[in-house]
């Protein structure tokens, strides 16, 4: 691709196979959003434009391709990112939220629907530990206004991103930077009734195949700190287990071969109770609760 001005339908085209024969799996995608992102207008109206014919590109989105096509992430081109009703800002130090894990968000909703059936008025409180962009913690409060919402979040850059996240959409979340292996919110101790997780968990010495993830995303969003991955996560559910009430629900995503260890793992503390894994959109093991023992 040049650097003169390009036709939309054309360019886009051609950049999608670009992006294919650089392994980007999403490259059709890509090549919409990216040219949305240099036109200033959502990705439908660019395919309304395709079909129409007469719009050009600027040389700009060349060079956005070229940057796709050596694995930078879309996200970090564009600089956002969706994640279900929300448009999020993010780039380097941050993770990107993945689809995955709006999963552990709709299963947390749920938590909070059956919590305010049964106990209205009183306005159900939730900590998400391990925050990164904020993505679970601003979706919750969202969709789920009355919500009290906290959030822990340990790289000052990610927890930068949660914070501008925060004030551009005005959510009121209280965002704190902190380690979430260690005892926090304390004037919240045993009155929680959900905590959230979505914590590094990749074995140590397991490198992501995909470029995107292994030279862009914070190593500490990535590893989990041990060999089987589940060093970190225990230690933030232990966390958990003193922030709820008694029967109060943890919610922690994991690898997708962690559905049977993870789980094993928390009934071994006696801790939790009802520990239960579930699966991601597409089948695989995602997201295991527990509730605290009483």
């Amino acid at each position: 691709m040049t650097d003169a001005m390009t036709d939309l339908r054309d360019g886009v085209r051609a950049a999608a196979v670009r992006l294919r024969d650089a392994g980007v799996t999403s490259a059709d995608v890509d090549a919409v959003e990216l040219a949305a992102h240099v036109l200033g207008i959502e990705a439908s109206e660019v395919r309304r434009l395709m079909v129409l014919g007469g719009r050009t590109l600027p040389g700009t989105y060349a060079v956005l391709v070229d940057e796709r096509a050596s694995r930078v992430p879309l996200q970090h081109l564009t600089g956002r990112a969706h994640f279900r009703r929300l448009t999020l800002a993010v780039g380097p130090g941050v993770f990107v939220p993945r689809p995955e894990t709006e999963v552990l968000v709709e299963l947390a909703l749920a938590e909070v629907d059956r919590v305010e059936a049964r106990d209205a008025p009183r306005p159900v409180r939730l900590v998400d530990l391990c925050s990164g962009s904020g993505a679970i913690a601003l979706s919750t409060k969202d969709e789920r206004p009355g919500v009290e919402v906290r959030a822990l979040e340990l790289s000052p850059d990610a927890h930068a991103w949660a914070v501008a996240n925060r004030d551009r959409l005005g959510l009121d979340v209280d965002l704190v930077q902190g380690d979430a292996t260690l005892a926090c919110f304390e004037d919240w101790a045993g009155a929680v009734d959900v905590v959230t997780i979505n914590p590094p968990y990749i074995p140590v010495g397991a490198v992501p195949v995909d470029p995107e993830v292994r030279d862009h995303d914070p190593d500490v969003a990535l590893y989990g700190g041990s060999e089987d991955g589940l060093a970190i996560p225990l230690a933030v559910a232990r966390v958990a287990a003193g922030l709820l009430r008694p029967g109060g629900l943890v919610l922690v995503e994991h690898a997708d071969s962690q559905g049977e260890s993870l789980p094993r793992r928390l009934s071994a503390t006696g801790e939790w109770v009802d520990v239960t894994d579930h699966p991601d959109l597409g089948g695989r093991p995602r997201v295991t609760t527990a509730r605290r023992a009483g």
